[in-house]
């Protein structure tokens, strides 16, 4: 299918998003690209190169199509894309590409300029979905109906104006060959974890292994930054992570799409989640075939090049119990099945505590991602030591559609969110309401 770029301007929630192309100064790379390397930077190396989570396998220049919101130029950044090391769902080693922001606004912050590992939200599982290409063009359209636009620049351009350096992770599987394996906890925290680790063994950057880093995402993004936590004590403890925000974050994946089931703007998630889960479990795959019937089957092969859009089959077919042929929902089928079952606790977050302040930000309303599962999560942080504030806004009401409670409850934890991350890098005590909390 041939794909068509759009230049145009998006409109979301008042905030003004003009796409302009405008090419960034790229900071000193690594060794240059081979003419192999270079003709395609998203395919790894084969075999991989020897070396630890975060060594750096290639860099090269990259693009912003932005102009920032009240700013006659571009994003105040310069801008490197990275294929870093990182480990898969099985901690096997794999590549990961990312890109990192270099700030050109200087840091009025305490201390050293510190680093955003940037969990982005959800983009799709189609590789021209991957975080660092929408950067360089920032709308990517299929006909008739399959688009995303980079929303996360809105974030980015509030922590870069601070002076802040932000790296944001593609994911796993996000523009390179293998699945995106969406809403994996492990791979996700793996890869943001990671994706520190690149940015400050980047050349010309100021940035090194002392630099204070701090954990930041919202939806899919929230639980990629929330397993980051959890996995940082011993997976990268060599970081210097000071907190974590985790924003409207999917907690279980079952309970996601048990909650979910039935809306046609979710189906596409429950899709990837079932290709993500098939490609890292391999035992689930036979499962799976025998469950779903030729229309589930469908589904998830026409979602698995496709980014963030309605699209296709989901119109028609967005019951999960069209899906099977035993016509039960796909949390029965889950329950029923051992290897499925134990593919999806794997994903559960809140039974491993973070080492830092977390800060959680959760809409009460929320139908997307459902408040009481965060809390939750939030809870069992706090059993086992975590310094904790949740903070539930019951202020918007209900929404569902295109703009819905979840996507709103993102710009009122913006700000307040990063005003808690200064706080955390001044060493001022975290505020914790865990008292609160069962």
């Amino acid at each position: 299918m041939r794909t068509e770029k759009l230049v145009c301007a998006v409109a979301l929630t008042g905030i003004l998003i003009a796409c302009s192309a405008a090419i960034s100064t790229p900071l000193a790379t690594a060794e240059p690209l081979t003419e192999a390397a270079a003709a395609d930077f998203y395919i790894p190396p084969v075999p991989l190169p020897n070396g630890g989570p975060g060594d750096i396998i290639r860099t090269e220049s990259a693009q912003l199509a932005l102009s920032a919101p009240g700013q006659p130029g571009i994003i105040p950044a310069m801008s490197t894309r990275v294929m870093y090391l990182s480990s898969d769902a099985n901690d096997a080693p794999t590549a990961v590409v990312g890109t990192y922001l270099q700030p050109t606004q200087p840091w009025t912050g305490p201390g050293e300029r510190p680093l955003v590992a940037y969990a982005g939200g959800t983009k799709g599982q189609g590789e021209q979905c991957a975080p660092s290409k929408l950067l360089s063009q920032l709308v990517e359209y299929q006909p008739p109906v399959d688009a995303i636009f980079e929303y996360d620049l809105i974030a980015l351009y509030s922590l870069l104006s601070r002076g802040m350096a932000v790296v944001i992770t593609d994911y796993h599987g996000l523009g390179t060959p293998d699945t995106h394996d969406y809403l994996n906890r492990k791979a996700q925290g793996y890869a943001v974890l990671d994706s520190a680790r690149a940015a400050t063994r980047l050349p010309g950057t100021g940035l090194s292994a002392r630099t204070p880093v701090v954990l930041y995402g919202y939806s899919q993004g929230g639980m990629a930054s929330a397993a980051a936590a959890e996995l940082q004590p011993k997976y990268a403890s060599d970081l210097n992570v000071r907190a974590a925000y985790v924003g409207g974050p999917v907690v279980d994946d079952e309970y996601f799409i048990g909650y979910n089931d039935g809306r046609p703007d979710v189906a596409p998630a429950i899709a990837w989640i079932l290709n993500g889960i098939t490609a890292d479990y391999p035992d689930t795959r036979p499962v799976l075939d025998a469950e779903l019937n030729d229309t589930g089957k469908a589904i998830l092969r026409e979602s698995a090049d496709k980014c963030a859009g309605l699209f296709g089959l989901f119109e028609r077919y967005q019951n999960t119990a069209q899906w099977t042929t035993s016509g039960q929902p796909l949390t029965a089928v889950i329950d029923g099945s051992p290897v499925l079952k134990a593919a999806f606790d794997e994903q559960r977050l809140g039974t491993r505590t973070p080492a830092v302040p977390v800060l959680i930000s959760s809409a009460r309303n929320d139908d997307g991602t459902p408040y009481p599962a965060i809390r939750g999560m939030a809870a069992g942080w706090c059993g086992g030591g975590a310094s904790v504030q949740l903070n539930s806004n019951a202020e918007l009401p209900a929404i569902s559609g295109l703009v819905d409670t979840h996507v709103l409850a993102f710009f009122p934890s913006l700000a307040t969110s990063q005003q808690w991350m200064t706080d955390r890098l001044a060493g001022l005590p975290a505020p914790v309401n865990c008292g609160a909390l069962p």
